[in-house]
C-alpha cells in the first residue's frame, strides 16, 4: 500500500514538473531564461539601490521622491505607447531587444559612475530614470511578444508564467545581495554591476537558433497605429475589463517600493539590511504565485477576479500587522497573489488578441503595467507621508476590491444574457475563436 502510494506521488511529481517547467524543453527558450535570470537579478539590485540613494543618502526619508523616480522611470511607456506598440508588431524583435538591452546598460553604467565618483544629485536620478523609462518603453512589448516567438502560442501561457517565476526569483535574489552590497560597495558598485548583468541576456539573443523561432505575422505598414489597438480592444470587451483591472490595481497597488521601504524605515526603523530581506520575502511569494500559475492550462477572468480580491484583502492584513516579522509574512502573501494576477493577465490579453495586433494590444497593457503604477506612486507617497504607510496600504487594499468588482461586474451580466439553445455555456477560459492549436494564423475576431 505504502508503495503503490509513493510510486503514485511520484508519478504526479514528475507529471507536475514536466507540465511546470515545459517551455525549458526548447533550447532558445532555456537560453533566453539564463540571461534574463542573470540580468533581472542585476535589475532588482539597482531598483533596491536607487530607491535606497533616493530614500536615504539624497533625501530625508522622503517617500515622495522615491514617488517621484517611479514615475519618471515607468511614465514614459504611456507617452511613448503608439511607437513602441507599433516597433514591436512591424520590427525584428531579437534585433529590438538587443538595442534597448544594450541602452539599459549603458544608462545603469552611466549612472553607477556619477555615483561613485561622489557627483550625484536627486536632478541626475530624476533624469537617468526618465531615460531608463523612454528604453524601457520600446522594450517591454517586444520583450513580452517575444516569447510567444521562443515558444509558441501552445506553450505561451507556461512561459509567461516561468518568465515571472525568473523575475521574482532575481526579485528574491536581488534586494538580499543589494542591502549587503551598498553596505559593501555603495549604491554606485551595485549600479556597475547591474551594468554588467546586461551582457548575459545581449549574449543570450545573440546566440539563439534563428531557425527555431516561431515568427508571428508582422503588422501591414499601413495603419492608424495604436488607435487601431484601442479600437480593437474596444471591441473586445474580456480585454476592456482585464485591463481596466489592471489599471485599477496597478495605479494604486503595486508601488511595492513605497510601501516596504516606508514601513521598513518609518514604521519599523530598520536600515537597507531589513528593507531588502522585505522586499525578497515577498518576492518568495511571488515566485510562489508564478509557479502554480504556470501549472495552469488556460488563464480565466475568474482567476483574475479571485486574485485581485485576495490580494486586496492581504494589502489591508499586512497594513495591520505589528511587526516587521509578521508584516514580512504576510508580505508573502501579498507578492503570491499580485503575481497571479498579473501573471494571468498578461496570458489572458496575449491569447485573447490576434498575433499581427499583439505588439500595439500589449504596448497598451505595458503601458498599464509600467505606466500607470507611477501616476499613483506619488498619491501613495503623500498619502505614506501625511497618514503613515499603514493607511498607504489600505489604498492598495480598496484598488484590490475596486478591481475584483468590474470583473464581477462583467461577469455577472455575461451569465445574465440568454444562452442559445444550440450552444452549451460558454466558459470565460475559452481561446480566441479561429485560432488554430498553435495559434499562428490571424483571425476575424476575438469572443468577448
Amino acid at each position: 500500500m505504502s508503495g503503490a502510494f509513493v510510486a503514485r506521488l511520484a508519478a504526479r511529481s514528475r507529471a507536475w514538473l514536466n507540465g511546470t517547467f515545459r517551455s525549458l524543453r526548447g533550447h532558445n527558450y532555456r537560453l533566453w531564461a539564463g540571461g534574463a535570470l542573470v540580468s533581472n537579478v542585476g535589475t532588482w539590485m539597482q531598483r533596491t539601490a536607487q530607491d535606497w540613494l533616493v530614500l536615504a543618502e539624497l533625501t530625508r526619508h522622503s517617500a515622495v521622491a522615491v514617488g517621484v523616480v517611479m514615475s519618471l522611470q515607468f511614465g514614459p511607456p504611456i507617452l511613448l505607447m503608439p511607437l513602441a506598440g507599433l516597433a514591436s508588431d512591424r520590427c525584428d524583435r531579437r534585433k529590438l531587444l538587443i538595442a534597448t538591452q544594450s541602452g539599459m546598460g549603458i544608462l545603469a553604467l552611466g549612472l553607477g559612475l556619477l555615483t561613485v565618483t561622489g557627483v550625484v544629485a536627486l536632478w541626475q536620478v530624476y533624469l537617468f530614470a526618465g531615460l531608463s523609462g523612454c528604453v524601457s518603453a520600446f522594450d517591454s512589448p517586444a520583450r513580452q511578444t517575444f516569447v510567444a516567438e521562443l515558444v509558441g502560442d501552445d506553450d505561451l501561457p507556461n512561459a509567461v508564467a516561468l518568465n515571472a517565476s525568473l523575475f521574482n526569483a532575481a526579485q528574491l535574489i536581488g534586494p538580499a545581495v543589494a542591502g549587503l552590497m551598498i553596505a559593501a560597495v555603495g549604491t554606485g558598485g551595485v549600479f556597475l554591476i547591474n551594468a554588467a548583468s546586461f551582457v548575459a541576456v545581449i549574449a543570450a539573443l545573440l546566440r539563439l537558433r534563428l531557425g527555431e523561432l516561431h515568427p508571428m505575422h508582422k503588422a501591414a505598414q499601413q495603419g492608424s497605429g495604436i488607435v487601431e489597438g484601442f479600437r480593437y480592444v474596444r471591441g473586445r470587451p474580456e480585454l476592456a475589463v482585464a485591463l481596466t483591472m489592471l489599471f485599477l490595481v496597478g495605479t494604486y497597488g503595486l508601488n511595492f517600493p513605497v510601501f516596504v521601504s516606508t514601513m521598513a524605515v518609518t514604521v519599523f526603523h530598520g536600515d537597507a539590511r531589513l528593507y531588502g530581506t522585505l522586499s525578497s520575502t515577498m518576492a518568495v511569494g511571488s515566485v510562489i504565485g508564478a509557479l502554480l500559475t504556470a501549472g495552469r492550462d488556460r488563464p480565466s477572468l475568474t482567476v483574475l477576479m479571485v486574485s485581485a480580491l485576495a490580494f486586496g484583502v492581504s494589502c489591508a492584513v499586512a497594513a495591520a500587522m505589528p511587526g516587521p516579522w509578521w508584516f514580512g509574512a504576510v508580505l508573502i502573501a501579498v507578492g503570491a497573489l499580485a503575481q497571479t494576477f498579473t501573471t494571468s493577465t498578461n496570458s489572458l490579453v496575449q491569447l485573447r488578441t490576434e498575433p499581427a495586433m499583439r505588439g500595439r494590444v500589449m504596448a497598451i497593457y505595458m503601458g498599464i503595467f509600467l505606466g500607470c503604477t507611477p501616476l499613483g506612486a506619488p498619491l501613495v507617497g503623500w498619502v505614506a507621508d501625511a497618514f503613515g504607510p499603514r493607511w498607504a496600504l489600505a489604498v492598495a487594499a480598496a484598488a484590490g476590491v475596486a478591481g475584483a468588482s468590474v470583473a464581477a461586474r462583467h461577469l455577472l451580466r455575461s451569465r445574465s444574457r440568454a444562452v442559445p439553445p444550440s450552444a452549451g455555456p460558454r466558459s470565460d477560459a475559452e481561446p480566441v475563436a479561429g485560432i488554430a492549436d498553435r495559434g499562428t494564423e490571424p483571425v476575424d475576431r476575438c469572443p468577448s
